[in-house]
């Protein structure tokens, strides 16, 4: 068990949510923390998830969610980046997103599912803007998530 994120984790998080819900159709949902249950042995909770409406109603997320978003903790970056982007991939979650939450040096990079296997669809760093297409059409710019939190 990893332990419990800061606040400016929390920030960035909060931030990535109100982004996504603001882009986010109807019969979509975004989730803060859900759990995931991959497997009979296996739970993630990802830091958030968009989900569909007929997802929404049990205690976990038993079929795979639209989107998976991690937000790094340095505790965290190798496990996000190896095994729980793996076992995502497995399970079938279409995108799945790596935010960086470094005040000076933010960056989101973005895998979709393509033919059983992730694909690096996209990254964005700093002010650069990250335009996905999946689960839905949004803009995110790192920088904007990080803005005002106090540095390392």
């Amino acid at each position: 068990m990893s332990p419990r994120p800061g606040m400016p984790h929390q920030v960035v998080a909060t931030r990535l949510i109100v982004a996504l819900s603001n882009a986010c159709p109807d019969g979509l949902h975004v989730v803060a923390e859900p759990a995931v249950q991959l497997s009979p042995d296996t739970e993630f909770v990802p830091d958030i998830a968009v989900v569909r409406e007929d997802q929404i109603g049990g205690m976990k997320c038993t079929s795979p969610p639209l989107l998976a978003v991690e937000v790094r903790s340095p505790s965290t970056a190798l496990i996000d980046l190896n095994r729980k982007k793996t076992a995502y991939e497995r399970f079938g979650v279409l995108a799945y997103w790596i935010m960086v939450p470094d005040p000076a040096d933010p960056g989101l990079i973005a895998f979709e599912l393509h033919d059983g296997r992730y694909e690096e669809k996209g990254r964005a760093a700093g002010d650069t803007v990250f335009s996905a297409a999946r689960p839905f059409a949004v803009k995110i710019v790192p920088a904007h998530l990080v803005a005002g939190l106090p540095s390392a």
